[in-house]
């Protein structure tokens, strides 16, 4: 039998569900999108101050004048053709800035991609009654794969560049260092981010960010198979994760360098990419490089550079859903540990309380023996030994049976 054809009664109706929650999801998000003007009521010109021009582009005069290299303390209130600066400059700047204006239709689109993650995982991944001896049929790649290109498609190329996971940080930061207004609409954005990273393990980041789904593609090629089993140390990839933020920090107060509100991440953000807005020359490199080793190694951008990718990182102690062992069935055949593209199912199995990074990827989900994996709530009474216990006994019951 098929997948499909092994689901119960109960999954087909959370999937069918599932499927039309989520497009109620965005069918909210597009009546509620009010349409963005990304042109400003009136076009800048250099005969305009920075004073005058800033709010319309929704950023602070240093801002401003930082995109426009000039230093922070540059005169607001002169026109800025005798600051030196070009109409061609200035044009240049306000379309930079304003692609970074948010598609607020895209919050929905990453609640909704979020929404089947989850419920794929805890509840549709494995056929209900399923036997063990069945399980290479479970959690099918094709579920995900459809997922990933949504993402990359209509989260990256459809709806720009902006917001994203990586943006959700770079702006809290930005903020503090007065570049943007008011830094509350920046926390509430990371904040939802976060939300979707916690509800469960990453999924923001293993099933809709869009650079996340490139990568992710990339590595599912069925290429280069040897240098893949060779996994990026976890110590390695998350202590240059850390220092890269500790460095972009310092540099953005100005603590190192003394010019307050450079920010490093805008020199290797590859988000970009889905505006082909390459406006420096670091960020093409940045971006080729990244694709080129993600045919090679898991998500470099994300284990090695994305703020994000830190940020939630640490959250993950606070996830609601996320893959749990049963310590009592594992055999310790290490089958999780090779299936899994990262150190995360070394880690869990371990015991580690702070686990490399699990992108929610569902390759361990269909490899065990034991039945000792599953995804499942954090706070599930009994864990995943009560779960299979469950599944055990559904496989007697006469719908069980009936959909066998």
């Amino acid at each position: 039998m098929t997948y499909l054809q092994q689901l119960s009664k109960a999954q087909w109706t959370w999937l069918l569900g599932t499927l039309a929650a989520g497009v109620a999801i965005v069918a909210a998000g597009w009546i509620a999108e009010s349409p963005l003007d990304r042109t400003s009521a009136t076009a800048p010109t250099t005969a305009m101050s920075i004073r005058e021009i800033a709010p319309e582009l929704d950023v602070t005069g240093k801002s401003l004048a930082r995109e426009l290299g000039l230093p922070l303390d540059a005169p607001k209130g002169k026109p800025l053709r005798k600051l030196a600066v070009s109409q061609d400059d200035l044009d240049h700047v306000v379309a930079h800035l304003l692609g970074h204006r948010p598609a607020n239709l895209k919050y929905y689109v990453f609640a909704a991609i979020v929404l089947w993650g989850l419920v794929f995982l805890t509840r549709l991944g494995r056929p209900d009654g399923a036997p063990n001896a069945e399980r290479k049929t479970w959690y099918p790649r094709m579920a995900y794969l459809l997922a990933l290109v949504v993402a990359v498609a209509v989260c990256g190329f459809a709806l720009g560049k902006s917001p994203n996971p990586m943006e959700g940080v770079v702006k809290v930061v930005k903020s503090m260092v007065g570049l943007y207004p008011s830094v509350w609409d920046k926390v509430v954005a990371l904040l939802f981010f976060l939300g979707l990273a916690i509800v469960g393990n990453k999924l923001i980041c293993g099933w809709a960010c869009p650079f996340g789904a490139v990568q992710e593609l990339l590595y599912s090629l069925p290429f280069f198979k040897q240098i893949k089993r060779r996994k990026v140390p976890f110590v390695l990839s998350n202590t240059v994760r850390t220092l890269l933020f500790a460095t972009v920090l310092l540099l953005l107060f100005g603590i190192v360098g003394g010019q307050k509100g450079f920010v490093l991440y805008h020199f290797l953000n590859p988000f970009n990419l889905f505006g082909l807005d390459f406006e420096h020359g670091a960020i093409a490199v940045t971006t080729v490089v990244v694709l080129l080793l993600a045919l090679l190694t898991y998500r470099p951008f994300c284990q090695f550079i994305c703020p994000f990718g830190l940020v939630s990182w640490l959250a993950e102690r606070l996830s609601l859903a996320r893959v749990r062992v049963d310590a009592s069935r594992c055999n310790g055949c290490g089958t999780c540990v090779r299936a899994c593209p990262t150190d995360a199912a070394k880690h869990v199995l371990a015991g580690r309380w702070f686990a490399a990074d699990c992108y929610s990827c569902a390759r361990c989900l269909n490899v065990c023996s034991q039945e000792a994996i599953r995804y499942g709530s954090a706070f599930a009474r009994g864990g995943v030994e009560a779960e299979a216990r469950n599944s055990d006994r559904q496989r007697h019951t006469p719908d069980a049976l009936a959909d066998a």
